[in-house]
Order: structure tokens, then C-alpha cells, then sequence
């Protein structure tokens, strides 16, 4: 006969006891680990090759939009969401853009911007203001975010650059995002993650972050970095549709994390590759608006009728 230590009955007795009841234990289910769609591979060069052949295949894009704005976070201590407005964006490579909103109902202008890829204008009618300034300046103006945005990480967000073999290095990795399934039940989702290093004044910096979903070996999201590290825009693409052979999502959300700045564009109306000339990127200075040059720090106040005090 065999005897157990005292010290032990202790466990087998509650060892006998767990099995015969349900209240000492519960039990719960356990979501897969990646959702049950078929995931497609890729190797870097596919991907890569994607990239530039979508790059190359679009030259122009014409579209009308329904912007939805909204402005705050954290920082601000609070989040506006903006009516949603009409407006028209155009982008013409290598680096012209123009994106222009317009007033709910009446619909004149909300506001006018034209960038050729190193100086921009933002007419603003409804403040009577005209801003001035260079694409690489950073400002941050709390009371007038919207002059806070560089056109170029909204061209960046339409036209993807092609990966540049002689400035860039490409890698990918494997990561996990999220879907929703029909009951909006998050699941986890594999995804590609191609890493674009480039070459800059400072030495190698990421560049760009572009996540293809593993269900289609589409880009869904693009993060752009500065030199310093810091994210200067957030990209989401979707609602992808097949434009003459080419992928192009029709609802675009760009989110500027430091300016606390997020627009999305939803897409009514596209064209691709039309000619686009120089006029529908020319933006005067209109008279007697208020004049803003960013790069000096300088306001120009409009003119004043004779004989107004000053």
C-alpha cells in the first residue's frame, strides 16, 4: 500500500473535487488567429514591382471629392468634426497638386490650394486670408490649422512614388492588423509591410511605411517619415476599384498626427491620366486679402480705403 505525504491530500483532494463542478471554472471561447480568408503571398519584388507599376501607370488625376474634416485630439483637448463638403482635387506628375473645397449648399469657395512640389498658395475666401509658403516649413498655428498642412503629403497620398533603386532600399516584413467581420467583431488580419528606407542629408531615415493587406495585395495604408523619425501623414485607402487596368481606392483618409488634422476623400467622380495643363494650377493672388508668407513671418494686411485711420 502506498501512502501520501499529509502535505499533499491537500491537492489531491481538490484535484478529485475540480471535475465535479462548474463553479470553481469557466470556460470561454478563443478567436482564431488570423481571420479564415484565403491569404495570398508575395515576395519583396513583387511588391515592390507593384509599387512602381502602378507609379508608372498613373500621370494624372482628376476627381471630384466629398471632403469630411476633422480637426483635435489629445493635444487640443477635443475633436470637431466638420460638415462634409463638396470639392475637386487634381494632381499632375511629377509634383503638382490643387485641391479645392467649396462652401456647403451655395458652394462658393471654402478654400483654394495649388502646390508645385516646393512653394504653395491657400487662398481661404470665408477669412480673407492668402498663404504663402515653402513645403518644407512646418508651422503650428492652433487657430488656423488648416494652414498648417504641406500639399505635398497630400500628392505623396495620391501619387505613391515609385521606389527609387538608387536612393532607397526596400524591405519587407510580416505584421498583424485588424478587419471587422460582419457583427464588427475585430479579427487579426496578416499583412505585408513594405519598409522604404531612403537616403537623406542626415544619412539612411525611414521613409514610407506601405501595408498590403494579405487578402487582396492591395496597399491599405502608407505612412510617410521625416528625417527626424517623426510621422508627417497617415494614408488609409479603400474602396479600390479597377480603372482601365489600374487599382485606384476611392476613399483616401490622410491624417496628420502632429497637426491633429484628418481629412478623407471620398471619390464621386474619377478620371486618369487626362491632360491637365499648367492654367488649372495657377492661383492668383486675389486683391485686398490678407497676405500670410510662412517662410518670413510676415503679414500683409489688405490695403485700407484713403482717409481710414490705420
Amino acid at each position: 500500500m502506498i501512502f501520501f505525504h499529509t502535505r499533499y491530500r491537500p491537492v489531491l483532494i481538490l484535484l478529485a473535487v475540480l471535475p465535479l463542478t462548474g463553479c470553481l471554472f469557466r470556460s470561454r471561447k478563443v478567436q482564431p488567429a488570423l481571420t479564415t480568408v484565403q491569404l495570398k503571398s508575395a515576395t519583396l519584388q513583387e511588391l515592390v514591382d507593384y509599387i512602381n507599376g502602378q507609379a508608372a501607370k498613373v500621370q494624372t488625376v482628376q476627381a471630384t471629392v466629398n471632403i469630411d474634416t476633422t480637426v483635435g485630439g489629445e493635444k487640443k483637448g477635443k475633436v470637431t468634426d466638420y460638415q462634409e463638403i463638396r470639392g475637386y482635387v487634381m494632381a499632375r506628375k511629377p509634383s503638382m497638386l490643387r485641391l479645392v473645397g467649396l462652401m456647403p449648399i451655395v458652394r462658393n469657395r471654402a478654400f483654394d490650394m495649388v502646390s508645385d512640389g516646393q512653394n504653395f498658395k491657400l487662398w481661404i475666401p470665408p477669412k480673407n486670408r492668402f498663404v504663402v509658403g515653402n513645403n518644407d516649413l512646418a508651422t503650428h498655428n492652433a487657430q488656423q490649422p488648416l494652414e498648417n498642412l504641406r500639399p505635398q503629403t497630400i500628392y505623396d497620398s495620391l501619387l505613391s512614388r515609385p521606389v527609387d533603386a538608387e536612393n532607397e532600399i526596400a524591405i519587407v516584413r510580416n505584421d498583424t492588423g485588424y478587419v471587422s467581420d460582419s457583427k464588427g467583431h475585430k479579427l487579426p488580419q496578416a499583412n505585408y509591410v513594405l519598409d522604404v528606407i531612403r537616403k537623406g542629408k542626415q544619412g539612411w531615415f525611414l521613409s514610407r511605411e506601405i501595408v498590403f493587406s494579405r487578402t487582396d495585395l492591395l496597399p491599405h495604408r502608407q505612412l510617410l517619415y521625416d528625417e527626424n523619425g517623426n510621422v508627417t501623414a497617415n494614408a488609409l485607402y479603400e474602396a479600390y476599384r479597377d480603372e482601365n487596368g489600374i487599382n485606384f481606392p476611392w476613399q483616401i483618409e490622410i491624417a496628420w498626427p502632429e497637426q491633429e488634422y484628418d481629412i478623407t476623400l471620398t471619390v464621386v467622380k474619377l478620371e486618369l491620366n487626362q491632360p491637365l495643363p499648367d492654367d488649372k494650377f495657377a492661383l492668383e493672388q486675389p486683391p485686398g486679402v490678407e497676405v500670410i508668407h510662412l517662410d518670413k513671418s510676415e503679414t500683409n494686411p489688405p490695403p485700407q480705403p484713403p482717409g481710414s485711420d490705420r
